[in-house]
């Protein structure tokens, strides 16, 4: 353990020793707000002397004080015209000495001086002490903190010192009232001038005056939040209660927050243990405290056995404590259970704002749940809550990311209608989406129109659309964009360059997708996992598996890394080129080096010896599949069924429909139209017949040799009404469709 380490263990060790202490031992006086404690040699306040006038002052202020008295409904500026040339800053405290029994006037008195001249220390300090005397501690603060920001230019240390003499020599006959130094305190608190405020804490201490729990409650809120914060406030803690602070509620709170703010959640835990057994009993917010803290370090069932023990006190969580467990689910993807918490708050009655709809909405659209995220925003609205404009990015940046263009371009406009302005954000978000839509029309509109209101695209911008143009085949015109990039000083990244390289291979040029990442290599951008995959794939897909494997060989020597994905790459080139052997060895290497294959890297293996009619190899591929805990996906049982069916064991390829319609998996067209042929072969009509209508409802097109079949077939049982239906449909959806293919 390090010696900061070993430090604040000790602290912490000596602070809950001392706080048992505390709670066993004899009373100690308690201080709800401002309290005298009992000193053996405590202070006296000095006797208030100021220099005396001379008889000609003396005079002088006897004039002005009956003339403000008497004129009391004139403006000051007018009756005290005749006097301002003579009127000198010792004049002021003669004057308030005369009228401090009259406090509006004193104000005005003194805000007349102000306006010609800077008054003395003294001088404030003695307009604070009555105003605290008058039952006007705003004006205190007012006049205390006027004075310290405008001074903090000048040395603090000397200054403090001089006004605190001041504040103590005018305090015995100006007002008398301790709550004056308090308001000094809590002034130095608010301006940061945390180690001055200490040193009052101390001074008055001298004159038996304790600084009110409040007062020092705000103190311990303004520490740092670090750990030297963190050591100050423990110190705190200790010292305070021995000279009279008596700690309430909200101290322990705040001490917690500064806990949860460093991540130390188990010591705030142990410190609302403590203030339950000195009788200072917790309320929502110290539990509230409590459960943001353990949100914050993602320790959920803590948290829900917090949440318990506080209903089970009677103690009903707040909206900050719900908030803070959304939040949390939210984060931890668990957006179903997050609004569980949402449904949980509207029964016990707590009304959620913006911040947790917007949070949930967001949530639910990360997860590509955009319909779940639609109707919490139309609850939001019929709860009167306006979505802003967070709201809006969240739900149309979702239904960006999943193709839904026309609903994320309607509710664009309506956040554009309630006088809310888009960002670059939200503008690349709508355009990114228009590009993988393949509308690039669109994309280059809400481009031009990005630019119109002033804003500047980004390299995410440009990316987006350099990206959709590649996949469109117009890798020239993607050039041509990102040197207009480059011309506005925008430097391209790793994923501008990736884009590119990918667009190069799906048109076909490798060659130039190579050189693009020679030259991103020259440019001081290391080529990524990504981009070495992008590569391998489209040699794999040209049957180039030398060259594949030499880029493997190259992206390890560079220490990267490769994914599941790269592996599947190479998997599925293996096996279109008949290298079953070479990918059953990649296969085995994967296993011995701690790579778990997932369902893909499997179903390249397994379709290629399908296409063998190598039952045998396809059912042993399947088995290694769950022997090492890969489930299989709607393609293995597809695969597998096309093959089984092809075999005609369609007993088997029953068996594995059954079970992949229990998983929530669906046939495709070619599995459909396979299970339907093998039963027909077999002489299984009312299977096949059942399999062709569930086709059907599933929107799924047959072949016109299926329709040929089934409407003879309907035919010859005298079916007429289904016979013209099947007709009418074959006619529409095979006949007419010249460009028919069928899905695989």
């Amino acid at each position: 353990m390090n010696r900061r380490a070993l430090s604040f263990s000790t602290h912490i060790i000596r602070f809950f020793s001392k706080q048992i202490h505390l709670s066993t031992s004899s009373p100690i006086p308690l201080v709800q707000n401002l309290s005298s404690f009992s000193y053996t040699h405590s202070r006296p306040f000095p006797d208030y002397s100021p220099k005396k006038p001379t008889i000609k002052d003396s005079e002088f202020i006897h004039h002005i004080s009956t003339t403000i008295k008497h004129r009391r409904s004139e403006p000051l500026r007018r009756i005290l015209k005749p006097y301002e040339s003579r009127f000198k800053p010792d004049h002021l405290i003669w004057v308030l000495m005369k009228i401090r029994n009259d406090y509006e006037l004193v104000l005005d008195f003194f805000e007349w001086v102000c306006l010609r001249r800077d008054p003395s220390m003294e001088a404030i300090c003695i307009v604070v002490q009555i105003a605290v005397a008058a039952k006007d501690p705003e004006m205190a603060h007012r006049l205390i903190r006027d004075f310290w920001v405008r001074k903090t230019h000048l040395d603090i240390s000397v200054l403090f010192s001089q006004f605190v003499e001041r504040l103590i020599y005018t305090y015995k006959d100006w007002g008398c009232n301790p709550l004056v130094f308090d308001i000094f305190f809590q002034v130095l608190v608010e301006v940061g001038m945390l180690d001055e405020a200490r040193k009052l804490f101390d001074k008055i201490l001298n004159y038996s005056i304790v600084t009110s729990v409040d007062s020092c409650n705000l103190f311990l809120s303004r520490l740092p939040k670090n750990f030297e914060g963190l050591v100050m406030g423990l110190r705190v803690f200790r010292e305070f209660p021995e000279v009279g602070v008596c700690w309430n509620t909200a101290s322990h709170n705040i001490l917690m927050h500064l806990f949860c703010e460093l991540g130390k959640v188990k010591e705030a835990h142990n410190l609302l243990l403590q203030m339950e057994l000195r009788g200072c009993m917790p309320d929502v917010i110290s539990y509230s405290t409590l459960i943001n803290g353990y949100c914050r370090v993602g320790e959920f069932q803590t948290l829900m056995r917090i949440i318990e023990e506080m209903q089970i006190k009677g103690l009903n969580p707040n909206k900050f404590t719900f908030n803070s467990i959304i939040i949390l689910l939210c984060k931890n993807g668990k957006v179903s259970d997050a609004e569980t918490v949402l449904r949980e708050m509207l029964r016990r009655g707590v009304i959620p704002d913006n911040v947790i709809y917007t949070t949930l909405i967001d949530g639910f659209c990360k997860v590509g749940r955009v319909s779940a995220a639609y109707n919490l925003l139309d609850e939001m609205q019929s709860r009167s809550i306006i979505p802003d404009f967070v709201t809006y990015t969240a739900i149309i940046c979702g239904l960006c990311q999943i193709g839904k263009m026309a609903e994320a371009d309607k509710l664009f406009n309506d956040m554009v209608s309630r006088g809310m302005q888009p960002d670059e954000v939200m503008y690349t978000a709508l355009i990114d989406g228009y590009c993988k839509s393949g509308e690039m029309k669109q994309a280059f509109v809400l481009h031009n129109q990005m630019v119109q209101r002033g804003l500047t695209p980004n390299v995410i911008t440009y990316t987006a659309l350099a990206d959709g143009l590649c996949k469109l085949g117009e890798v020239e015109t993607a050039n041509e964009l990102l040197h207009e990039m480059c011309a506005k000083g925008l430097e391209p990244n790793i994923f501008t360059y990736n884009s590119l390289v990918n667009g190069l291979c799906k048109a076909g040029n490798i060659v130039q997708a190579v050189k693009l990442m020679e030259d991103m290599d020259a440019a001081g951008l290391q080529p990524c996992t990504i981009t070495y995959t992008t590569l391998m794939d489209a040699y794999c897909k040209s049957g180039e598996m030398v060259k594949a494997h030499d880029l493997l060989r190259e992206m390890l020597n560079r220490g990267l890394k490769p994914t599941i994905v790269t592996f599947n790459v190479l998997m599925n080139g293996f096996c279109t080129s008949g290298m079953l052997e070479d990918g059953e060895r990649l296969l085995n290497w994967m296993l011995e080096k701690g790579i778990m294959p997932n369902a893909t890297t499997y179903n390249s293996l397994m379709k290629e010896y399908c296409i063998r009619n190598d039952l045998r190899a396809t059912n042993d591929i399947y088995r290694a599949m769950h022997a090492q805990g890969v489930m299989p996906d709607s393609n293995s049982y597809n695969i597998l069924i096309k093959g089984h069916c092809k075999a005609r064991n369609m007993k088997e390829a029953w068996f594995l429909h059954r079970e992949m319609v229990e998983k929530g998996y669906r046939l495709t067209v070619a599995s459909y139209n396979a299970l339907i042929k093998g039963y027909l072969k077999r002489k299984k009509i009312t299977e096949a017949r059942k399999l062709f209508e569930e086709m059907r409802r599933e929107g799924l097109v047959a072949n016109g040799e299926l329709y040929n079949i089934f409407v003879d077939l309907n035919y010859s049982e005298g079916s007429m009404d289904i016979t013209l239906e099947l007709c009418d449909e074959a006619i529409e959806k095979c006949l007419m469709d010249k460009g028919y293919k069928e899905k695989t």
